[in-house]
């Protein structure tokens, strides 16, 4: 018996999600840090505060594109509630839910003893009249007492979104380039690179406070660590992709190993060259932080751009 097979491009799932990926891996890993470096590394309330509302911001945009996109809105009530996870347990929209939502609760009660004594924050209208309510000092002063536990719990669910947005990607079997381990491991490699970017941006651009050199030392050398490991995996993905010469694992190689938006603009501008320019600056310095800052901005754009390309190639076998 004769089989036609055919291989199609998922088109479903494009740009919006990409968005939604992105977004949701590097603002959840951007408080993960910033609360992580404020407990252990240097007490830094600025950190801490851009961390938070960065985190919101970016989390807010990027779920806000998914929710757009659903075809029953309504639903998104079932996923609200934990019941869900003893109910479903593999779903994991319903994990990543639940990650975001309590990362978000606890994300705002860990800064909140540093927000109520924020000169700057108090002098806003609106927020400077609700951090003075009774009853958010109150909140503050219960959250000051438990901070390094909050700190914990909003970076514990940090990383589970971080984690969330590759898994989520994998449980689609239809998919080779999508279904296989090495998925969850390169979105969080990405979200935890991209978030490194984002903060040394913010502390070499908003905050520049010259104390804050061993900060920023440390994050280009986690940085220079993880986009070395993104280089590796991405390598695994070249070989892995590779197998058989008619399957849908090898048109996503095809397209996306022979784009040249992949190969120059990602693994290129948004991995190679900010690895030199910040791998410069952990060794021998920089004479300003331009470098450092183009780096940030290339490795947040390759951040996109490696979930906007995994979205396009994504695809699968069709049996007619």
């Amino acid at each position: 018996m004769d089989v036609t097979i055919n291989f199609v491009t998922q088109d479903w799932w494009t740009w919006w999600f990409a968005i939604y990926l992105f977004f949701g891996g590097m603002g959840a890993a951007v408080m993960a840090v910033a609360f992580l470096t404020d407990m252990y590394v240097k007490h830094h309330p600025n950190l801490a505060i851009w961390g938070m509302i960065s985190s919101i911001v970016m989390l807010g945009l990027g779920s806000g594109m998914l929710f757009l996109h659903l075809l029953d809105h309504v639903a998104v009530i079932n996923v609200l509630n934990p019941m869900v996870l003893l109910n479903k347990p593999d779903a994991w929209i319903a994990w990543g839910t639940q990650f975001i939502t309590w990362m978000m609760i606890w994300g705002v009660l860990y800064p909140l003893p540093y927000l109520v004594r924020s000169d700057s924050f108090l002098k806003i209208p609106i927020i400077g009249s609700i951090l003075r309510l009774s009853i958010v000092g109150r909140i503050a002063g219960i959250s000051e007492r438990f901070h390094h536990l909050l700190g914990w719990l909003a970076a514990i669910n940090g990383i589970g979104v971080a984690v969330y947005t590759g898994l989520l990607l994998q449980s689609f079997p239809a998919v080779p380039l999508w279904h296989n381990p090495g998925v969850p491991v390169l979105f969080t490699i990405s979200a935890f690179s991209t978030a490194l970017a984002f903060l040394l941006l913010v502390l070499n651009v908003f905050i520049k406070d010259a104390e804050d050199h061993e900060i920023r030392t440390l994050y280009e050398r986690l940085d220079v660590g993880l986009i070395a490991a993104e280089l590796v995996v991405i390598f695994s993905f070249y070989q892995y992709l590779q197998m058989g010469m008619e399957s849908a694992a090898s048109k996503s190689f095809e397209l996306l190993f022979s784009d040249f938006g992949w190969l120059v603009g990602f693994i290129g501008f948004g991995l190679i060259v900010p690895f030199f320019l910040e791998l410069k600056g952990v060794l021998k310095g920089w004479p300003s932080h331009v470098p450092i800052v183009l780096a940030s901005i290339l490795v947040m754009i390759g951040g996109y751009l490696l979930r906007h390309y995994f979205m396009y190639a994504g695809a699968y076998t069709q049996p007619w």
